[in-house]
Parts: C-alpha cells; structure tokens; sequence
C-alpha cells in the first residue's frame, strides 16, 4: 500500500506545499496543491478549453436543431445522430466547463456531491456516444449490404430502442460505480492517505476499470467488423454500378442516387467513429495501465488524455458540417433566423443542390 500511495503521489501532484506555495484552500488544513500556472498560460489553456466547451454546446445543438425542425431529416439514422448529438451537447455543458476549472487549477471548488454527479456525467455520456456510435454502425451496415429490407428492420420504433438502451445502461451502470462507492472497494486505505480539501479525481479498482475496459472494446471491435464489411460491400456496389454504366442510372435514377447517399453516410459516420476511437483510445489503455501499474500517471499527462477525448464532442458536428451538404444548408437557414418566418421553412428539400 506504501508503494501505491508513493506512486499516485508522484503521478497525480505536481509540487508539494512547500514548493509552489499555493493551496486550493489557503486557510483548510489538508488543502490540495494548486497548480503554479502564471497568467500567460492560465489564460491560454481556459481560452483554448473555454472555446473547446462552447463549441461542443454550440455545434451540436445546431445539429439537433437541424434534424428536429426539418422533416425530410426525420429518420431512424438520423434520430440516433441526434440523440449522439445530445450526449456531446450535455459533455459541453455537465462536464467540460468544470473539468476545465480543475485542469487549469488543480482544483475543485464544487463540493464533493457535485464531484461525484460530475465524475457520473463524464462517465455515462462517454459511454452514451459510444453505444450509439455502435447502434448507427449496426443501422449503416442493413443499410448498405440489405437495402431491400432495411425499411423494414430499423424503423423509427427500433432506433427509438437503441437511444433508450444508449442513455439508459450507462446512466444506470455509472450511477450504480460511483454513488454506491463501489469504484474504490479494497483501496479505502490508499484513498483516504491521498485525500485532499479541493480534489476531485476518483480512484477505480481494478475490476471495474476491467469492466471499463470490455464496456469500451467490445462496441470498438463490434463497429471496426461492421464498418469493415461495410466499406467491402460499398467498394464492390460502386463497381457494379460503374460496369453497367449509364444504362442502371437512366433506368433507376432514384436507387441509384438512393445508394450513393446511403454509402456516403456510412462513409461519413464510419470518420465519426474513428474520431472517437482516436480521442478516447488512448485514455482508456492509459486507465487500465494506471489501475495495474500502481497509478503512475503523470497529472500533466492524465488532463491531456482527458480533454483529448472530450474535445471528439465538439469534433462530431465539424464532421457533419464538411460531409453533409444538407447540414452546411440547415445551418444557414438557422443562423440567418429564416427558419423563425411564418412560412416555415421545415418541409423544404435539404438534399438539393441549391436551398
């Protein structure tokens, strides 16, 4: 216990006391270290988290916007986008704006209670984009291989479905880790030697960063089989459409256009979830080396890893705005305030070329 206590000592603390000469809480015995940042580079990391967090609330709830008012936009794919658009919109919200007063500080100033609500939400919505990140996969690859009878297996009822499972299991499974105290049985010791007034980093035991870790990797190996397949159908539907030529266009113009769009999507959704994998990969081999290897992460290094992953929420909606024509069109009508008019503008066709 010695020896764990020694290394999260120097993985997680920056300077002692002494050193810095700067405490959460100057006059609380047992304060925790503040971080000895000058103003130059305090003002630079909340104006780079700051515009990160903005960005995450902003973007996403035009995507949310953009599916809900236009009803060519209503359907099971994108419903499952926007419900993924949802949970970004609650990390920039819940999470961002104070995981960026405690990364820049070294310091929480919330209260304990809010602490737990706030390791919660990070959590749960974490878990929240990558179960629908791996229902959408689930929806593109009927989309794509089985056109035919995609209609009628993901229909707006089963999409219903998958956002109830997507908020559900990881509201409830994070609730359960943390409000019950559970994410730190068998390191009671280790936890109250590390304890500090103003901190507000969890320490998880091994069998639930192992249950961390499968939650992760078995949607990650799920959507990389999917998206697989996925790209392997397309590339052999482009070469067939390619070979009859011009004939399949003149006499089905509407499949034809209606298969280039459902491959697109994929494509589209498939850099989405790399964009995922690509943020939050490398926090979650560095959770499961940490937990075994005695917690000897840098606290430096731990912060990066975090906002790495909480920036792929405020990734998600340039993805769309750069692939999707209609979202680029959706966000135009909105900002200039044309879909406020009396004639609302809801039915229009987003998908033509010209608004």
């Amino acid at each position: 216990m010695d020896i764990l206590s020694d290394n999260y000592n120097k993985g997680r603390t920056n300077a002692s006391p002494a050193a810095s000469g700067q405490l959460c809480y100057q006059n609380v015995t047992g304060s925790c270290v503040k971080a000895p940042y000058s103003p130059g580079p305090r003002f630079i990391l909340y104006t780079v988290f700051g515009f990160g967090a903005m960005l995450a609330v902003f973007g996403n709830l035009l995507v949310v916007t953009s599916i809900l008012h236009f009803k060519q936009l209503h359907s099971p794919t994108n419903f499952l986008i926007a419900s993924l658009a949802c949970a970004d919109f609650l990390v920039g919200v819940t999470v961002m704006p104070f995981s960026m007063v405690r990364s820049v500080e070294s310091c929480w100033y919330f209260g304990p209670s809010f602490c737990t609500f706030h390791t919660c939400c990070d959590v749960a919505f974490c878990y929240s984009s990558l179960f629908h990140l791996c229902f959408i996969s689930i929806d593109r690859y009927i989309a794509v291989t089985d056109p035919l009878v995609y209609p009628t297996k993901f229909t707006v009822s089963v999409s219903g479905i998958c956002i109830g499972l997507s908020w559900i299991l990881p509201l409830v499974y994070s609730g359960a880790v943390f409000y019950t105290g559970a994410h730190d049985d068998g390191l009671e010791e280790l936890v109250s030697a590390l304890s500090c007034v103003g901190g507000c980093r969890p320490v998880i035991n091994q069998f639930w960063i192992l249950i961390d870790s499968l939650l992760f990797f078995i949607p990650t190996f799920v959507m990389i089989i999917l998206y697989s397949n996925i790209f392997l159908v397309a590339q052999k539907q482009a070469k067939k459409i390619a070979n009859i030529g011009s004939k399949t266009e003149a006499s089905c113009p509407n499949k034809t256009r209606v298969s280039k769009r459902e491959r697109k999507a994929a494509k589209t959704l498939g850099i989405t979830v790399i964009a995922f994998l690509i943020s939050w990969l490398p926090y979650m081999i560095d959770s499961l080396i940490d937990s075994f290897g005695g917690f000897i992460t840098p606290s430096y290094v731990y912060e990066i890893l975090n906002w790495v992953g909480y920036c792929n929420s405020a990734v998600n909606p340039l993805i769309y705005a750069l692939f999707y024509p209609w979202f680029r069109r959706a966000i135009k009508l909105i900002l200039s305030g044309q879909v406020l008019r009396g004639d609302s503008l809801s039915t229009m066709n987003l998908f033509s070329k010209k608004p």
